[in-house]
């Protein structure tokens, strides 16, 4: 079973917001119930989530300032 707790609960109003980022980049609508959410587009979601992530975290090691967009 998946947890979803985060590490930094302080961060959880900016990982909504990149959420429904994502999902708005991608075409794809939420709502406050995603229960009927097609599991490609939830896939969809949180993979691009985890390489804007993983981009922003190599950014902040390497000591650059760039823009953390894709």
């Amino acid at each position: 079973m998946a947890n979803n707790t985060l590490a930094v609960p302080q961060a959880k109003a900016a990982m909504d917001q990149l959420k429904y980022e994502v999902a708005q980049e991608l075409g794809i609508q939420l709502q406050a119930y995603n229960g009927n959410l097609a599991t490609r587009d939830a896939g969809s979601i949180g993979g691009n989530i985890t390489k804007r992530l993983v981009q922003i975290a190599e950014q902040q090691l390497s000591g650059s300032t760039g823009n953390f967009r894709y």
